[in-house]
């Protein structure tokens, strides 16, 4: 992205969350979430239908184009400006005319009880109600015209009793331009919707995290894992952060949208919603189940074998197998403890994992090292199966959910050389990343772009053996017999040791003879001030 059009995303950032928060200051952030999302996607849809129906408009006066209706179709073309076909056919949304965003925007004002007119085709009547209503209908009236979205939209405005201050949030939404440089609508409203969703995590603290992965993570994953085409998962999918990242990375390395077929899985039906819009605003194929759904019991993808597998599980999560079964075929490597779902998210990810698969897995540093309720043995199991690629240890206060200290674990079915990778059987790479990162505000800590450069740089130099050295306090490349003489635990600072000092060229015993020295000077005038001070307090009558 060039930096006019980045400094332009981040001012219209500012800006629209400003002013949003100024229109809606008696809701709070899980409510108005839904309020201000829910409007952009309708924003979203109804730009692109708009944007088809300008394309087709010209077509259709064009001689030259195959769609080209002859001089004088006036009433012909308006007949066929409404044909669906011709939007669907781009993966368009069919917008009925009530939910076009300048039919919205235009009567949103009105008195209650006028009648408007309402044409799609042909004109029908509509008994305006209240714009929270009119907000309702029309999102209704969208999911009914696009079974994609069916069960996805929240239509529920009217019931919020917030009329008053939605024509303003309208107009601000509407203040989003259609594009900007090589940015199209597309680009600009997910860009949106993606900040917003970010915004309201940190302002829903704990609770909102649980739907979303801070984007440098994310991005650091999707570098890593490289998936330009084939099937992507995510069992536990929030937001749909590493879906949306995932495709970009096949558009910045010149791919096609399309090289990646997305299956994800959400149980909390509100963001499963919030997952389907994101999807919806860029435009992406994808495949969230029927329903929202637990993993562990209504597994939604049981026959799915992923190319790819991103996720960001709830940590150490607890009660999570009432209904699973312990002959599970899932379990190949040990029965999760009750008490601790890490170890049922890893390997259900590995269950679903195609035979050259790759995945990571964001989880609790305790994964690393704890041998409790038979947490150990699978951790052994796992290793000993060499399906261990790469251990990445994070710096804290990355999350707005939880202040855990957390590792990724990436994973692999086969380590042999291929695509360019040589063989790495029977050695795992330990990052340990702690010390990177920058403080973006006084509670959250982020990746800088060459953080994760260095961190994906050193990743993909070993699997290519393309100028890979082990560095001292950051990296090492160890073969499973060291692992086993750490009893398996996986903590990467135990494998990579301490960084090295810079020389500074003064030889040792004339270093420990000169600190030696400085020491009893200290210790010297520490005893002199402390017979001062007991001098001092006798004098005034309170030494002994």
């Amino acid at each position: 992205m060039k930096p006019e059009e980045q400094q332009f995303l981040n001012d219209l950032d500012k800006k629209l969350w400003t002013a949003a928060n100024k229109l809606l200051p008696m809701l709070d952030a899980a409510v108005y979430k839904h309020v201000v999302l829910g409007l952009i996607f309708l924003k979203y849809v109804s730009d692109a239908f708009k944007q088809r129906r300008t394309e087709l408009e010209a077509a259709f006066k064009n001689p030259e184009h195959d769609y080209y209706l002859g001089d004088g179709a006036g009433d012909l073309i308006d007949e066929e400006l409404e044909a669906r076909d011709y939007y669907t056919e781009k993966n368009v949304f069919w917008v009925p005319a009530l939910a076009r965003w300048d039919f919205i925007q235009s009567h949103a004002k009105v008195a209650v009880g006028t009648t408007l007119q309402v044409k799609n085709g042909k004109t029908t009547e509509y008994e305006f109600k209240g714009i929270g209503r009119l907000l309702d209908d029309a999102l209704e009236a969208v999911e009914k015209e696009n079974p994609k979205l069916k069960g996805v939209l929240e239509r529920d405005y009217a019931r919020k009793q917030i009329d008053a201050a939605l024509p303003g949030l309208i107009d601000l939404i509407a203040e989003v331009p259609f594009k900007h440089g090589t940015l199209h609508a597309k680009d600009i409203l997910g860009h949106v919707y993606e900040y917003f969703l970010g915004e309201f995590a940190m302002a829903e603290g704990k609770k909102g995290g649980q739907y979303y992965t801070p984007k440098s993570i994310v991005t650091l994953i999707v570098e890593m894992l490289e998936p330009y085409q084939g099937r992507v998962y995510d069992p536990c999918c929030g937001s749909g952060g590493f879906f949306v990242q995932s495709e970009k990375f096949v558009e910045e390395r010149g791919g096609r949208v399309g090289q990646l077929s997305i299956y994800g899985q959400e149980s909390n039906p509100t963001t499963w919603r919030l997952a389907s819009m994101n999807m919806a605003i860029r435009g992406m194929d994808y495949d969230f189940g029927k329903e929202p759904a637990s993993t562990y019991t209504r597994d939604q993808h049981p026959d799915l074998r992923a190319d790819f597998i991103m996720a960001n599980p709830p940590f150490n999560m607890k009660e999570w197998n009432a209904g699973v079964k312990d002959d599970d075929p899932r379990w190949k490597y040990g029965i999760p403890p009750a008490g601790n779902a890490n170890f049922a998210w890893m390997q259900h990810m590995i269950h679903h994992l195609a035979t050259h698969g790759s995945m990571a897995l964001l989880l609790a540093n305790g994964s690393m090292s704890s041998n409790t309720n038979n947490e150990g043995e699978i951790r052994k199991a796992i290793i000993e199966a060499d399906l261990v690629e790469c251990m990445v240890a994070l710096p804290g206060q990355l999350f707005t959910n939880t202040q855990i200290p957390a590792c990724i674990w990436f994973l692999t079915r086969s380590k042999s050389a291929r695509n360019g990778t040589c063989d790495r059987n029977g050695e795992t790479l330990f990052i340990d990343a702690r010390n990177l990162g920058y403080m973006k505000d006084r509670v959250l800590r982020d990746f800088s772009v060459d953080d994760i450069r260095k961190i994906a740089g050193t990743f993909h130099a070993w699997k290519r053996s393309e100028g890979y050295a082990d560095e001292p306090g950051f990296c090492k490349a160890a073969k499973l017999d060291d692992i086993r003489k750490y009893d398996h635990v996986l903590t990467p600072g135990r494998y990579v040791g301490a960084a090295e000092q810079e020389a500074d060229g003064e030889p040792f015993e004339e270093k420990m003879t000169r600190l030696t020295a400085q020491l009893n000077a200290r210790f010297g005038e520490s005893a002199r001030l402390e017979t001062v001070i007991r001098e001092n307090l006798a004098r005034l009558g309170y030494g002994g």
